[in-house]
């Protein structure tokens, strides 16, 4: 009862924070007028192809998880997540530089540099950190940064971050870029920084043009890799290995195809590792990764070494998915060989509804608007994973096609 009473007391608001939230709560109403709202629906089993969801009887199939190569729910993954319980405890209560390194952390950064092929790598919360923590530590005034225009949000914050000369360039466009880099030419050091594949439209960096230029103006070139590493190129190894090229810097996560749990990392040169841990904010001011989560990811790896078809699953799920939409009649984005599908719709309003009535056909969509995508671009993101089986796609492609129908979307 005391307790109850404390936190009554302490929820006892000014008049000053009874204003911000009188406007908060007329930018909110806005939200929910314009169809916008994005309302989170409740999940009640492991991240998995096949889910159930708070308030239905049956479990529906999951078709906009991250979980790529549908390791979130496997078995030798959570086994080594539990062992690391066991032999390395639940945390560190430290950041890395105090007390908060173990063995398994050094491992991990050494098993993702050796994936990547680079020399070093250095582990975050995120890889939103990562990408925060980056541009501020390696640019200096006398720097210049030419980011991408449609970059993740994480790479625009990180970018605002520093002090160096700020360029964009038009998405993709490589005249645009080398514009760019003309413009630049007196800077101590250029950094180019690109999504390897963004992640809205499914669509892929031209990586091998933009080494070439990187190589020709004496460029550095960043890469965030979030959705590409594990199951992206003919080993996973990322947008480098699709295109038959190198990157100096890669960004990336653990939270998506490596299992699915949290934590990013930045893997490259000795001297960019080096820096981060000296400089970088979110390195040295946030909590070092559980080691479950260390653990599990160590294993994920070994599971990709292991197993070579796991990439191939996700093309070929990928192919018949989109196969099959299209001659359903449905205008899909991004490159064929990603399993990021964004199927176009336009209107926010009809997005979420789209995605309510296909969550009354068994199959868990999200739609996606502003100010996650432009105005007027609204969309289902479907991600196709290695654990979906031919018959789950023929499933969620007749469920769409009897939604499309309905709405108006595609001709009967």
């Amino acid at each position: 009862a005391s307790l109850r009473g404390m936190a009554r007391c302490m929820s006892t608001h000014s008049a000053g924070g009874a204003g911000l939230r009188a406007a908060l709560q007329t930018q909110l109403d806005g939200i929910r007028a314009a169809g916008t709202w994005k309302a989170e629906r409740i999940i009640t089993s492991p991240q998995s192809s096949n889910i159930t969801v708070q308030g239905r009887t049956k479990p529906v199939l999951n078709f906009c998880a991250n979980n790529y190569l549908g390791l979130a729910n496997n078995a030798a993954v959570i086994a080594a997540a539990k062992h690391a319980l066991d032999t390395h405890g639940n945390g560190l209560s430290s950041v890395r530089f105090i007390c908060g390194t173990q063995d398994i952390h050094k491992q991990l950064e050494r098993a993702i540099a050796d994936f990547h092929g680079q020399e070093d790598a250095i582990l975050y919360a995120s890889c939103f950190d990562a990408n925060a923590g980056i541009f501020e530590a390696l640019l200096t005034p006398e720097d210049a940064v030419i980011s991408d225009e449609l970059n993740h949000a994480s790479i625009i914050d990180g970018v605002r971050l520093c002090k160096a000369r700020k360029e964009r360039y038009k998405h993709r466009d490589l005249a645009d870029l080398e514009q760019a880099l003309k413009r630049t030419q007196d800077a101590r050091c250029r950094l180019i920084v690109t999504d390897g594949v963004f992640s809205m439209d499914g669509n892929v960096a031209p990586l091998a043009e933009i080494r070439a230029l990187a190589d020709q103006y004496g460029a550095t070139l960043l890469i965030d890799e979030c959705h590409a590493t594990g199951f992206f190129g003919k080993t996973g190894r990322g947008t480098p290995e699709h295109h038959n090229t190198t990157v100096d810097i890669i960004n990336s996560t653990l939270g998506k195809a490596l299992g699915g749990a949290l934590g990013g990392y930045t893997t490259g040169p000795a001297e960019v590792v080096n820096m981060l841990r000296q400089k970088s904010r979110p390195y040295l001011f946030s909590n070092t990764l559980p080691p479950s989560v260390v653990g599990a990811t160590l294993e994920v790896l070994g599971l990709i070494a292991k197993d070579p078809t796991l990439p191939a699953k996700v093309q070929a799920n990928t192919a018949h998915f989109r196969r099959a939409m299209a001659a359903a009649g449905f205008t899909l984005l991004g490159d064929p060989a990603h399993p990021i599908c964004p199927i176009m719709l336009g209107d926010a309003r009809l997005a979420v509804q789209f995605a309510d009535a296909m969550l009354q056909q068994d199959i868990f969509v999200i739609g996606f608007s502003y100010p996650v995508v432009p105005v007027g671009k609204a969309r289902i993101r479907v991600q196709i994973s290695a654990a979906h089986s031919s018959e789950d796609i023929d499933r969620a492609v007749a469920a769409f096609t009897r939604v499309g129908t309905q709405m108006g979307v595609i001709r009967a």
